[in-house]
């Protein structure tokens, strides 16, 4: 696959994980790790809104809003303890790469992207399945708003 089925921030950042050698992907990925935003102030305290994503090694959760503005852009929420660099990467990775899209843009994104990185003889199968665990559950949710907002 291609990075041209790709929305183009998530492209972008396929492009630059390729660009590099395995070691520096890695460095990459920390760096997405520290990117990751805070949860906004509604969210941190009513953990029942956000949903666990328990394929990850490490506590993950995670949640969307649709519907907000007009523009049908999706906004991605995720909380991730600073302890899981590698989880927090992925996650971050995620963030950067379809927060503001739409839902039919979210949805067009290959299951396969995460092998996309580059990561998959640097990080445990264990830790690639959480990224595409991410990427599914926030898909499914994905779905399921838009099935629940037609």
């Amino acid at each position: 696959m291609t990075t041209q089925a790709l929305p183009s921030a998530l492209a972008a950042i396929v492009d630059d994980f390729q660009a590099l050698s395995e070691p520096e992907r890695l460095q990459l990925l920390l760096e997405f790790s520290e990117g990751l935003p805070e949860l906004p102030d509604r969210l941190k305290d009513h953990p029942e809104l956000l949903e666990q994503v328990v394929e990850c090694q490490s506590p993950l959760f995670l949640t969307i809003e649709t519907g907000t503005n007009d523009d049908g852009a999706v906004r991605l929420f995720f909380k991730a303890p600073p302890e899981a660099p590698t989880t927090r990467g992925f996650a971050g990775v995620l963030h950067e790469g379809l927060d503001g899209l739409t839902a039919e843009e979210i949805l067009s994104v290959p299951d396969d992207m995460p092998e996309l990185l580059g990561l998959t003889r640097a990080i445990t199968p264990l830790r690639m399945r959480g990224m595409t665990a991410m990427l599914g559950r926030i898909k499914r949710k994905v779905a399921a708003a838009s099935r629940s907002q037609a």
